[in-house]
């Protein structure tokens, strides 16, 4: 098997996030920065070059297949400012509904602009997903 690449680090955060090239992206990576450090209570740690991560959990898959990612994150890629949602978006239709103009993926909400989201949506998409997190795999 192969080992997992994105892994927990200790590069700067504070570093990556300011060498982010687009000036709205980078400013909305520290707004979501300072949101998610008020939401976990915990530090950001780099996963990987380009993963912002708040504490983590170990999975298994049913191959056996083991790992640890982080409990909630977000990356300020080029073409969005992503923000990833470790359960999934199965039981957020109505917060997404009122979430603003966004895309999702498995487990990946994508936003090009915090400006186009209610602010107060998104903390709530990401309480609720570190709350499902936590009754999944409790610490």
């Amino acid at each position: 098997m192969s080992e997992l690449k994105t892994k927990q680090n200790d590069a700067s955060v504070e570093m990556f996030l300011g060498a982010v090239d687009n000036d709205r992206r980078r400013e909305d990576s520290f707004t979501v920065l300072e949101l998610m450090k008020r939401i976990t209570g915990e530090a950001p740690r780099m996963w990987g070059a380009a993963i912002v991560g708040f504490g983590s959990y170990r999975y298994r898959y049913a191959s056996g297949r083991t790992g640890e990612w982080p409990r909630i994150g977000f990356s300020p890629r080029k073409q969005s400012l992503t923000v990833y949602v470790m359960p999934g978006f199965s039981s957020c239709d109505e917060l997404l509904s009122r979430l603003g103009k966004h895309r999702t993926g498995k487990s990946c909400l994508y936003i090009n602009k915090l400006a186009d989201v209610d602010m107060g949506v998104l903390e709530e998409l990401i309480e609720n997903s570190l709350e499902t997190m936590s009754e999944r795999y409790p610490e």
